[in-house]
């Protein structure tokens, strides 16, 4: 028989034998991780060199407005990007003009409970998956610093709403256009940022958090049929959290993107009407 492992939690317990591989799984237990390590590296690096190009944000003729830059409050944002105003002075080149609200988009990410497995799997291998060791003999959870900060998720929530109703707002004011008829226009662009913020709600929705705000704390669901009811749809999407984390990654880049194609000049936007 072998020798016991050392005193210490889970896998390292004293109970457990110890054995020289890291797991007894044959299959590619480390696709899974390495493919969520990829796609969030690809997203972080494009996100983060568009925070800081400070151009191609923003299409004046169509009103397009890229959600990397929304909201714009400097006096540093182009003409007709500040739907809210122009509140803040002009920012120097090195701090990026959607300053005030990544921080808060990138928190409410980190936080997510979705986001929590994927990183601590594929960054922080803890645990990388099911039947294979941490490489860390001791575990905290989320009780002490810096991870307590994750409890601070369901705030994080409420900014993110605000967010997503800001988005849809710009989504609507694209809808504008000097060229078309009593002022409205409508374009390929106009569907890729309606299709943006229609996947934004269904993940910002699906939050563990806005699933507690109308069903958590209930004794009684018959009583609250109307509470109930929203519960029960938002529990659709809550089951569906993980798929819409990914989509909306995967829109917001695409969004973007298309966005600074037009505002360059690399592509025309697909005009229908206006």
């Amino acid at each position: 028989m072998s020798a016991p492992a050392v005193n210490g939690p889970g896998v390292f317990s004293s109970t457990r034998a110890r054995i020289a591989q890291r797991t007894l799984r044959s299959d590619r237990w480390w696709l899974s991780p390495l493919r969520v390590n990829l796609g969030l590296d690809a997203f972080i690096v494009y996100a983060t060199i568009r925070s800081f190009w400070g151009s191609a944000y923003w299409v004046d003729k169509y009103h397009y407005l890229t959600p990397f830059y929304s909201p714009c409050l400097s006096k540093s944002c182009v003409a007709g990007s500040s739907h809210l105003g122009q509140w803040l002075p002009e920012f120097p080149r090195w701090i990026p003009l959607g300053a005030l609200i990544l921080p808060v988009l990138l928190c409410f990410r980190l936080t997510c409970y979705y986001y929590r497995k994927a990183y601590y799997r594929a960054f922080w291998l803890s645990p990388a998956g099911c039947a294979v060791p941490e490489p860390r003999a001791h575990y905290t959870g989320e009780t002490r610093f810096p991870l307590i900060f994750q409890n601070s998720h369901r705030y994080f929530f409420y900014a993110a709403f605000l967010l997503a109703c800001l988005n849809t707002y710009d989504a609507i004011v694209a809808f504008h256009s000097d060229d078309g008829p009593g002022g409205f226009g409508f374009g390929l662009g106009n569907i890729v940022l309606l299709g943006n913020v229609v996947m934004l709600w269904a993940y910002t929705g699906g939050c563990h958090s806005c699933r507690h705000v109308f069903g958590g704390r209930l004794t009684h669901f018959s009583k609250h049929p109307v509470r109930y009811w929203l519960w029960s749809k938002i529990s659709w999407f809550n089951g569906r959290h993980m798929q819409f984390a990914w989509i909306t990654l995967g829109t917001l880049a695409f969004t973007d993107a298309y966005i600074a194609a037009v505002a360059s000049g690399i592509i025309p936007d697909l005009r229908f009407v206006g």
